[in-house]
């Protein structure tokens, strides 16, 4: 397909990136969330060069040579979109966070720098220094040093000039690592009553300054905060006498010695220190060279202390109403399927699940798929207290889950020596689908049940992150689940048991196929005048045949309704497209995250839920997973749910080909947040069957 016909997926992405600036500009969100929202800008913004970025000058560096890419035709034009609105979003970035400064003093509640410090804050600063801080850095003379030191990329750093009042010629420049990670960003000063102070620990090193290059006698210091972002591809190579583990761990090693993507600094950084740092760094006034203000590394604002006045929020978590009035999970789910929505419901259920196999006498075995594990997982703990009970536990655990590389060498290790069968993936396919199986032998039947989901198995985001998962013993679909595991356990031998698969729609064997099939009969019952309608909810829609199809669709009078989080590669501005086509996008509290298909199938609706989102590398290269929606009621839940979401006048930005984001039209109508409204409609049903089982 042209390129002409889609948006570049990078530029797209940034447009995603602005919504998310937006929440933070937004006054009616609360202080605490504007600031967290400028924190998932800024590490976006990082997650992005890395590998954006990074893949982009690949792509000039290869020319002609394709390699493993999906080469855009342009790489270089892309860049300097990039450089250009990078640029804008930041200016944006530092005016939201002046204005909510000036909101946080209105509720007392203060960033001191160190010119700030009132005598009784300098005293504690310099002992708080002393006490925490000193053992944790090691100050760098670079003049003196024949390699520029290797500078870590998520930390950011002061550049040091020191200076004798004696002598206009005498100074010297110095490096020292902030240890935010072994310290903490924020500390909290002694402050006067009903104010609370907080200063960076980059100003309280600043303030140390004098202390830690006393030996040198320099009497003037000027330090100021820079940022370098790498290349974060992990290159793995072919070398067969290498395990597979090897590779990986060698390739983070040479993530460390990855090529500079970003240089981002204090705009009233010493001219003399910028200089030297690019020239060292081997960076030109070509490179992403950002200017910002003294404070870089935002994302650590995800974690601001918690200072302001409570907000009030009742929207916590609660078990799902079939769950409630149960000892176990397991009985209600070998009965009929359950469908959990987080974060309304409680995670707590997946856990449940989980802890009831490994105790259950009857349980044989339990496998399962592992992408993103929290950092203290119960859903590890809960396999690890199954193989002590003597189950047969096997962990397919995706070792190139990006930035979880060395999260998941760890797990490995940990699993490995409490006897869990580790599998570690396919050659040049990552492992992205959501399963369980457990099998259990009970009055000499063997029973199988398990879940399908849209998200992580990780307890800590799924509070945050807004998913769907089946819970079910479905016997077709536990077939299904059996033949991917057959095929994870022997990928080079054993392809004949995924290309089998009869239920579950799989990548990259056929789901895409499969997909294409179901929107050619929405195009064929379109064209004979029947009613025809397609819904979509992903993460990203950026895979060229697939926005083909839905062209094709849309032209021939299919209702394609979307629901799109983040990148929107779709051209969608002719009006004969846009009368039969919305598309929107929602940031709000939590992160939208599940993917969701539904065709109207000629009144017989087909419904999906998915972990694969409409991209080349889901569709193509990934081990991914849709289950199809049979009960009634499940399939009722999830189109209520969509139907919130596309009434949604609150949090919805309509996605175009002028990626303004623009607020879905508010105007004389009530007001709709589907976040809010989607937890008040499980809440609702989850009453609703309290009662009936009270009475």
């Amino acid at each position: 397909m042209s390129k002409k016909h889609l948006l570049a997926r990078d530029i797209s992405w940034l447009s995603f990136n602005a919504r998310v600036l937006q929440e933070a500009g937004d006054p009616t969100v609360p202080l605490k969330q504007r600031i967290r929202f400028l924190g998932i800008h800024s590490n976006n913004m990082d997650e992005f060069f890395r590998v954006r970025v990074a893949t982009l000058r690949r792509m000039i560096e290869l020319g002609g040579k394709k390699g493993n890419m999906h080469l855009e035709e342009n790489p270089q034009s892309i860049l300097d979109q990039i450089q250009v609105i990078v640029l804008q979003q930041q200016n944006e970035f530092n005016r939201i966070w002046d204005d909510i400064q000036r909101e946080m003093a209105k509720e007392k509640v203060y960033l001191i720098s160190e010119a700030q410090l009132t005598q009784e804050q300098r005293t504690f600063v310099t002992r708080f220094f002393d006490e925490e801080v000193r053992s944790n850095i090691i100050p760098l003379l670079i003049e003196s040093l024949p390699q520029m030191p290797y500078l870590r990329d998520k930390s950011i750093y002061l550049g040091v000039v020191m200076r004798k009042s004696s002598s206009a010629y005498d100074q010297k420049y110095a490096l020292i690592e902030v240890p935010a990670k072994a310290v903490g960003r924020f500390i909290k000063l002694p402050s006067p009553e009903g104010e609370s102070h907080i200063i960076l620990l980059e100003d309280v090193i600043r303030v140390n300054l004098p202390i830690i290059f006393s030996y040198f006698g320099y009497d003037h210091f000027d330090a100021h905060v820079f940022k370098v972002t790498k290349d974060a591809e992990i290159d793995i190579d072919n070398d067969i006498t290498t395990s597979f583990v090897q590779k990986i761990e060698r390739g983070l090693r040479n993530r460390r010695k990855g090529k500079p993507v970003r240089f981002l600094y204090d705009k009233e950084m010493d001219a003399g220190i910028l200089e030297y740092l690019m020239r060292r760094l081997n960076l030109s006034r070509k490179d992403n060279i950002i200017p910002g203000g003294r404070i870089h590394n935002f994302r650590h604002f995800m974690d601001f202390p918690d200072v302001f006045p409570s907000h009030k929020n009742d929207r916590t978590p609660f078990t799902h109403p079939k769950l409630q009035r149960t000892l176990r999970v397991t009985d209600v789910v070998l009965k009929e399927d359950v469908m959990l929505h987080f974060p309304y419901h409680s995670f707590n259920s997946i856990i449940d699940l989980l802890r009831e196999a490994a105790m259950d006498p009857e349980v044989n075995t339990i496998k399962i798929t592992a992408y993103r594990l929290a950092s203290n997982s119960k859903v590890v703990n809960a396999l690890i207290n199954a193989v002590r009970n003597g189950k047969q536990v096997v962990v397919m655990l995706e070792l190139r889950a990006r930035f979880d590389e060395e999260a998941n060498l760890e797990w490995k290790e940990v699993l490995e020596e409490e006897g869990v069968k580790v599998l570690m993936g396919v050659p040049n396919t990552k492992v992205h689908a959501k399963l369980c199986i457990i099998t259990k032998r009970s009055n000499n039947k063997t029973l199988q049940y398990g879940f399908v989901s849209t998200g992580n198995l990780n307890e800590k985001t799924a509070r945050v992150y807004a998913d769907h998962c089946l819970l079910t013993s479905n016997r077709s679909v536990m077939a299904d689940i059996n033949r991917i595991f057959k095929y994870l356990e022997n990928p080079r031998t054993a392809s004949q048991y995924i290309n089998a698969c009869k239920t579950l729609l799989v990548c990259p064997v056929h789901m895409r196929k499969k997909l294409i099939a179901l929107i050619d009969n929405e195009i064929k019952l379109a064209k004979a005048g029947k009613t025809a309608k397609i819904y979509l909810k992903v993460n990203a829609l950026s895979d060229g045949l697939m926005i083909q199809k839905l062209y094709e669709a849309i032209n021939a009078g299919v209702q394609v309704n979307m629901v799109i989080r983040g990148i929107f590669s779709a051209r969608i501005e002719p009006k004969k497209l846009r009368k039969n086509v919305k598309a929107i996008s929602i940031i709000d509290e939590y992160l939208e995250h599940a993917r969701v298909i539904i065709f109207h199938n000629g009144g017989k609706e087909k419904y999906f839920i998915s972990s694969a989102d409409w991209m080349v590398r889901n569709l193509d290269h990934r081990v991914e997973a849709a289950v199809p929606i049979s009960d009634k009621a499940l399939q009722k839940e999830i189109k209520d749910i969509l139907n919130i979401q596309f009434a949604d006048n609150v949090k919805a930005r309509l996605l175009d080909d002028t990626q303004s984001n623009r607020y879905v039209n508010t105007e004389d109508k009530k007001k709709i947040r589907s976040q809010i409204e989607t937890y008040q409609y499980l809440y609702q049903k989850t009453r609703a069957q309290s009662e009936i089982s009270r009475h």
